[in-house]
C-alpha cells in the first residue's frame, strides 16, 4: 500500500489500520520496526502525541521529549551491544516525509538504493 497523506502515524500506525512490530510501548511512547526499513535495522520511535516535528517542540512537550530520548537510549544501547554500532536520526523541512515528531534507530548496511 503506498501511503500518500502527511502523517502515517496518526493515520494508520497509532489507529492500528497497519500491523507493526512493537519493540516499546509506553503512555507515551511508541517503539516500533520501520513497516518498509532501509537498513538491515530500522527501528521508528515516536511520540503519540501528534508533534509536527523536532522544529515545533514547545515546552509543554519537555516531559513528553525526555521521555522519547531516554526511550531512544535504551534501544539504542542494546543494539550498540548486539552490533556495534547505531545511527540516530530525525528528518526535518522538505526530508520529513510524516509530518510527526519521530526519530529513526539505524544500523548496518542500507537494503534500499537511495533514489
Amino acid at each position: 500500500m503506498k501511503y500518500t497523506g502527511r502523517d502515517i502515524y496518526c493515520d494508520l500506525i497509532l489507529s492500528k489500520k497497519i500491523n507493526i512490530t512493537i519493540l516499546k510501548k509506553t503512555d507515551n511512547i511508541l517503539a516500533f520496526y520501520h513497516t518498509n526499513p532501509r537498513w538491515k535495522t530500522h527501528i521508528v520511535v515516536i511520540s503519540k502525541k501528534h508533534i509536527d516535528s523536532f522544529l515545533t517542540l514547545k515546552q509543554k512537550d519537555h516531559e513528553i521529549f525526555l521521555e522519547l530520548i531516554e526511550v531512544i537510549k535504551q534501544i539504542s544501547g542494546k543494539i550498540v551491544k548486539e552490533k556495534g554500532a547505531v545511527r540516530i536520526l530525525t528528518n526535518l523541512g522538505e526530508y520529513q516525509d510524516s509530518k510527526h515528531l519521530h526519530f529513526h534507530i539505524i544500523s548496518g548496511k542500507e537494503t534500499v538504493r537511495q533514489s
